[in-house]
């Protein structure tokens, strides 16, 4: 219940104070008692809305949400892939309890509808009330689906869609039946209300049954629940706990720390993922080079363990104490690189690390005067080449003192002396 009220509240929804539960008969296998515990006529939220980006990104379009009520689940229905003529019934998830979300019909495309579920993840995953799995059956989505004609605003004879459980699938499911019904209409036939079952190995969507309406359920109240009662003040207790929210932090983002819309909308994609930001940018004062380490090579390395940045052994205090040593120029921005990956696998901090490997940056003036004038001395021939105006070479010589140095020259420095010596000899 609170779950169901801190996702109504999110959605600026109407929690009812008063709700009732109903049971909704029907018979089908994965339902053995023949009924499923609802609420119909007097759910627990009315209204709210989710703000999505169109296709493109560049606009946002509301998407109205019609009601949020709590139900138990039903069981889950394997269908053989083998041909064998019969299904087996996993009955394990029987009676727990969930909250479903309707929304109004105000999602026009494949694309919308997929931009839709993600934003609702991420306001589910940013109230901690669910993973959003949707591979793992955390998040499901059945999608009713009608066409009509262009410059009509009847809408048509509606499908529903199942059997939607990953988001790879949404969009080409639904692409697929937005086709068929223009194809039966366009033949001079009608389309069925029906439930269709996508298939993604046949990448079609075939009819389960005939669509039922609401009275043939024969909706009555649940005669061993009592109506489910919440005072305002408690509403508001629940109202007082929620989280900042992802449109809400997205902004202060980007007010906050200067940082442009596309690397704020990856930083606040997930709440653990601003969270470990946000306590960076505690300790550390550059919120640009953060993000650009974040996004680039932070990310990089959680998808490479197939790891979430909760199982990430590089703490917010440990990461932004390796960007200080970037700034400071104690070490360069590659060995920063292959000491987070070391950081990552053996959890030690970066000063351990560069202890152990001796990797601190080379910052002394004269030690590196005696590489460049050896290196120099080595390719009198480029010298001479870029003497008469080949630039270029320049980026060469400072690789080979790079390369003598094992990477550790302070880049800065080697530019710098290279650029005397050069200047010098050209006279």
């Amino acid at each position: 219940v609170e779950y169901a009220v801190m996702m109504i509240l999110a959605v600026g929804g109407e929690v009812q104070n008063h709700s009732i539960f109903a049971r909704k008969n029907y018979f089908y296998p994965d339902l053995p008692k023949g009924y499923q515990i609802s609420q119909y006529i007097h759910p627990l939220g009315l209204g709210g809305k989710m703000n999505i980006s169109t296709v493109g990104g560049n606009k946002r379009k509301i998407i109205r949400i019609k009601r949020i009520h709590l139900e138990e689940d039903a069981g889950k229905l394997l269908h053989s892939e083998r041909g064998e003529n019969y299904s087996r019934v996993d009955y394990n998830r029987c009676g727990v309890p969930l909250i479903e979300i309707v929304s109004e019909p105000d999602i026009a495309s494949p694309a919308e509808a997929y931009n839709y579920l993600l934003k609702l993840r991420q306001v589910l995953q940013y109230l901690g009330i669910c993973t959003g799995d949707m591979e793992k059956g955390h998040l499901r989505c059945d999608a009713n689906v009608s066409v009509h004609p262009k410059g009509t605003t009847e809408l048509g004879v509606r499908t529903e869609l199942k059997n939607l459980n990953s988001f790879k699938f949404i969009e080409k499911a639904l692409d697929y039946e937005i086709m068929r019904q223009i194809s039966v209409i366009e033949s001079g036939r009608q389309v069925e209300q029906c439930t269709m079952m996508w298939d993604e190995k046949k990448q079609t969507a075939e009819m389960m049954r005939t669509k039922e309406e609401s009275e043939d359920y024969r909706y009555f109240p649940e005669p061993d629940l009592p109506p489910l009662v919440l005072a305002d003040k408690q509403v508001e207790l629940w109202r007082a706990e929620l989280p900042e929210l992802p449109d809400a932090r997205y902004s202060r983002f980007v007010e906050h720390y200067g940082l442009s819309g596309y690397d704020v909308g990856i930083l606040t994609e997930s709440r653990d993922l601003a969270d470990y930001y946000e306590v960076v940018m505690s300790k550390y004062n550059d919120a640009k080079m953060a993000a650009n380490w974040m996004i680039n090579d932070v990310l990089m390395l959680l998808n490479d363990r197939n790891i979430s940045i909760g199982e990430f052994k590089v703490t917010p205090v440990m990461f932004s104490g390796l960007l200080s040593l970037v700034q400071s120029g104690e070490i360069s921005g590659k060995m920063a690189g292959n000491i987070l990956s070391q950081m990552a696998d053996t959890g030690q901090t970066a000063g351990e690390i560069i202890k152990k490997e001796g990797l601190s940056q080379i910052k002394d003036y004269d030690t590196i005067e005696n590489i460049v004038n050896s290196v120099l001395d080595k390719e009198k021939e480029n010298v001479r080449k870029y003497l008469s105006g080949k630039n270029r070479l320049f980026d060469h010589f400072v690789g080979q003192v790079m390369k003598q140095t094992e990477g550790k020259a302070n880049p800065e420095l080697v530019n710098k002396i290279l650029r005397e010596k050069l200047n010098g000899l050209a006279g």
